[in-house]
This record gives C-alpha cells, structure tokens and sequence, in this order.
C-alpha cells in the first residue's frame, strides 16, 4: 500500500518524462546528479530498468534520494552512492549513463574523468543545463555518435536532451553528422555552427528551439552593447566575432522559419 502511494505522489516533470522515455526496457541504469532519485525511482516503478545506481557528490542530496528510494520500496533495485560523477560506479556495472540539470562543461568534465567507468555503456542521456556545444564537442572528440537530440520548453526554461551511443554501435558517422550543410537561399552551416545549434534540431526545428535562439540573439546582442563601450583593442576583436556568429545564427533562423525542413 505504501509504494502505491508513493507511485501516485511520484510525477516527474516534461523534462525527466523525456529523459525516462529514451531508456530501454531491461537497463541497468546509472543516474549522475540524480536528485533526490526522482528518475531511477520512476523507471523502477514502471518496472523499465532491472537495477539502478543513483549517484549524489553532496551529502544533503544523498541522503534524500535515499530516503526517496526507502520510501518506495526500491532499495532491492536501487542503490543510492555517495561520490563524484561517474566514481560511483565501476566499469561494465551498468549500460546506460544518465546526467541531467548541469551546465554542459561540468557534464563533459564528468565524462572525461570517468572515461573508463563507460566501458560497456551502450547509451548516454545527457540533458545540460547551457553549453550544449561542450557536450556536442565531447561526444565528438570521443567518438560517440548523437543519435538523437530533443528539446522542450517548461516552466519559462528552454532544455536540450542529448542521447549518444559507442562509434561501434552506430550505423552512421560524426563525418556524416558533422559535414557541413548548405540550407536554402545559399545559407552555409558549418561544423562549428552544427555543434552550437544542433545537427538534429536544424533537421527539425520545433517552436522552443526557435524561442531558444531568439532568447541566444538578446544575449548576444547585450554583450555586443557592453563591448561597444569598451575602449579596449581586445574588445574590437571578440566584436567582431561576435557580430559574425550573430549574422550567421540569424541567417539560419530566418531560412528556417520561412522554409522548415
């Protein structure tokens, strides 16, 4: 009776929901930064994942995912760790990894610390915070290949959701991934460009990425005024690049929102 009550009291956010749709039936999962084990609890409950590793680098948010854990029932399936990133767990221990509610650096410098903790992980979920391009540039550096890339908008916030699989799982490349594209009207998207705005998301913009970049061109458009008052010659310099990336994103939005691909 307890666990059915703590099912019904359990709901996730659209966020967490997609993230727990992208893992397979039969995983063992290691949830990075869990939280309060929020994801870990929810897919034991629907009975998707056959054990779980929720991992917490601080103490206060240990101790409540493992009283989240005890409260359902779940600690036959879920153990709760207390650790930095992937030191929680050891190699071959689990073949889904995911990290959700971190800015992009910190989840690529996550990934590259425990690098050897991924052998014999088949599936990465990764859903950072800001600074996307870092875990698009780490997965590519490493050879891993986006299969997918999902993006929503919820409560005011803009989130990207990343899901990456081994180079030798997959049936296409970061070459193809990455090879830069020309859209219509002549608008060229390189690879540096494909990093920062999504391979898969240009393929099939959705409203929230429109609003994301729109929000992005505001943002650069207020650092471009702060630099403008600058008298500093290393001001002229980040300027210009600036105004450059912030031609090419509006050329890209604009192709996009008249002719959708």
């Amino acid at each position: 009776m307890d666990r059915v009550g703590c099912l019904k009291m359990l709901r996730l956010s659209k966020r967490l929901e997609m993230i727990a749709n992208g893992v397979p039936k039969g995983s063992r999962l290691a949830d990075i930064g869990s939280d309060h084990a929020l994801l870990p609890v929810f897919l034991a409950e629907q009975q998707r994942i056959s054990k779980a590793v929720a991992g917490e680098v601080n103490e206060g948010p240990f101790q409540a995912a493992s009283k989240q854990v005890s409260a359902a029932g779940l600690s036959a399936v879920i153990d709760v760790r207390l650790g930095n990133g992937l030191e929680v767990i050891t190699a071959g221990e689990v073949d889904v990894v995911t990290i959700a509610g971190m800015g992009g650096t910190l989840i690529a410098d996550i990934l590259e610390a425990g690098q050897e903790k991924l052998s014999g992980v088949s599936l990465l979920i990764l859903q950072p915070n800001v600074g996307e391009y870092n875990v698009r540039s780490w997965l590519l550096k490493k050879d891993w290949i986006l299969i997918n890339e999902q993006i929503l908008e919820e409560d005011g916030k803009i989130y990207e959701i990343l899901t990456a699989i081994p180079s030798n799982l997959a049936k296409s490349s970061n070459a193809e991934l990455y090879e830069p594209r020309t859209l219509t009207d002549g608008v060229e998207v390189d690879r540096e460009l494909l990093l920062t705005m999504g391979p898969f998301l240009l393929d099939k913009p959705v409203p929230a990425w429109f609003h994301k970049w729109h929000w992005e061109l505001d943002k650069l458009n207020m650092i471009l005024h702060r630099l403008s008052r600058s008298a500093k010659p290393e001001s002229r310099i980040k300027e210009q690049e600036l105004q450059q990336e912030l031609k090419q994103i509006k050329e890209v939005i604009a192709c996009l929102q008249k002719d959708p691909m």
